[in-house]
């Protein structure tokens, strides 16, 4: 197995640790599979919730780095971030979609669907079948419930513009691992 991720592993920026990601294994509650897909988010990024400052929806985001940053999308999905940066700043990784290997009968569950495909294919996909919700808000990343291990290997990733965002859509801060069937969206041309 490989060596488990720290709090040090996300003191990085945000697009940083969003490639670095790319490839690690992600476990909450012994369900998961590897990250194929991700997203970076910082303060001074318009499309951020840490953009207008520290608030009370959006506290666990301004750190400590290597925390769990959670949110509600479109009031229906909770969405897990991985917060970056100094404590804070306000900088995270928007996990956008894992390859399911461990726990994949609950997780099908918990989806209401059997094609395994479509099981993480989107943030609010991976927030489901993973069990995602405000109790784990602020959590650190490198105790129970999460387990989190670096990528077994380097990989060839796949650099494009983030999705499903108004403000700042045009940044290329989408990271994604090349070949993946995986991936919530194709990135159209494969730009490494």
């Amino acid at each position: 197995m490989t060596r488990r991720l720290t709090p040090a592993d996300f003191i990085a920026d945000a697009t940083t640790v969003a490639r670095e990601l790319i490839g690690a294994t992600l476990l909450l509650g012994g369900v998961g599979g590897i990250v194929v897909e991700t997203e970076a988010y910082d303060q001074a990024d318009p499309a951020s919730h840490s953009f207008r400052g520290h608030t009370a929806r959006n506290a666990s985001m301004f750190g400590p780095p290597g925390h769990a940053y959670v949110y509600l999308s479109y009031g229906i999905h909770w969405c897990l971030n991985l917060v970056c940066r100094e404590a804070g700043h306000g900088a995270g990784v928007l996990i956008r979609a894992i390859e399911p290997r461990y726990g994949v009968e609950r997780m099908m569950a918990r989806r209401g669907i059997k094609d395994p495909r479509r099981l993480c294919a989107g943030p609010g996909c991976v927030g489901q079948a993973l069990a995602v919700g405000p109790d784990i808000d602020g959590l650190p990343l490198d105790r129970r419930p999460f387990e989190l291990r670096a990528p077994e290997r380097p990989h060839r990733v796949l650099v494009g513009p983030r999705i499903g965002i108004s403000k700042a859509a045009e940044q290329p801060w989408r990271f994604g691992l090349a070949g993946s069937p995986w991936l919530s969206r194709g990135f159209g041309h494969e730009k490494g």
